[in-house]
């Protein structure tokens, strides 16, 4: 009997529940003009981080670095099979801050084929195929950019199937992008995954993201604006009290190398070594053990296709 849905990692293609311990949003290799000088480039730390993770428990890390910002996708299989660490590679486009004029100007009228060609065919020469699509929003709107890449990430799902996860500017515009990828464009809400919800503690957005159906991702220690960390665990148990703990992901969002705990930083370790016992005071083992795996399991994996 085939599986009815696997999940894409850059290994090849797994069962769901073979994620194990799940870091939902993370970054191995990240490059912006934004962050000059914090490039995440270097295999070596990328493959050290990855190692730490496992000691701790991690079992699989999806990696939502989209088109043009140093994926490094030909170093993850290598990576991953040193560590022993299930990685997910992403496709997909973030805010147009991000990437020179020039590129955008490059892919601007292909998008869509470029999304699913990376879902299916593979990135590049790699041969390493995406397991999602990664897009942003802005902050508390959505402007011609995020609209257009969104529109293009929706053509990608309904071609493939692939999840679409959402960078939530400082945690805003949730219903916005809800109104967009859902509405317009059709893309059931399960097949949604909303990011940085922790970084904007409104919890009647939260409970209303979780009603539509969409995974709620919180994801990132606070950073010194943010300030958001005491909040997350009744943020959370709110959210399950009125029945959304099936829509709840976590992770770590390392994006820069000085945050990678082999420089001194929390990196993708903090997730199980402080957050998730910090989590399981709140909200119970049980809970924070479904969302660390059966949640992510179901928000990353996409249909079975012969």
């Amino acid at each position: 009997m085939s599986p009815a849905a696997l999940v894409r990692t850059v290994l090849g293609d797994v069962l769901p529940e073979d994620l194990g311990v799940c870091d939902a949003h993370d970054h191995l290799f990240f490059a912006s003009p934004l962050l000059p000088g914090q490039e995440l480039c270097d295999a070596a730390a990328a493959r050290a981080e990855l190692a730490a993770f496992r000691a701790r428990g991690g079992g699989s890390v999806v990696q939502w670095t989209p088109y043009g910002l140093g994926r490094r996708v030909a170093d993850l299989p290598a990576v991953s099979r040193d560590t022993g660490v299930h990685v997910v590679a992403a496709t997909g486009l973030h805010q147009a801050a991000h990437y020179a004029p020039r590129l955008l100007e490059e892919v601007r009228g292909r998008l869509a084929d470029v999304f699913v060609s990376e879902l299916t065919t593979g990135i590049g020469p790699t041969g390493v195929r995406a397991g999602l699509v990664k897009v942003a929003g802005g902050f508390h709107a959505l402007d011609a950019h995020a609209r257009r890449t969104m529109a293009a990430a929706a053509e990608a799902h309904h071609a493939t199937g692939a999840p679409i996860a959402v960078h939530l500017e400082l945690g805003t515009g949730a219903l916005d992008v809800l109104d967009l990828l859902c509405g317009e464009a059709g893309v059931p809400p399960h097949r949604v995954i909303l990011g940085h919800l922790n970084r904007s503690p409104d919890l009647v957005v939260q409970r209303e993201a979780a009603a539509s159906g969409a995974y709620l991702a919180f994801d990132g220690p606070s950073r010194a604006h943010h300030g958001t960390d005491w909040r997350m665990p009744d943020a959370l148990r709110a959210l399950a009290d009125a029945g959304f703990g099936d829509r709840l992901l976590l992770g770590g969002d390392t994006t820069t190398a000085a945050a990678r705990s082999v420089d001194g930083g929390p990196g993708m370790p903090y997730l199980l070594r402080r957050v998730r016992p910090r989590l399981e005071l709140a909200l119970g083992k049980e809970l924070v053990d479904r969302i660390l795996t059966e949640n992510a399991g179901r928000a990353f994996a996409v249909p079975w296709r012969s």
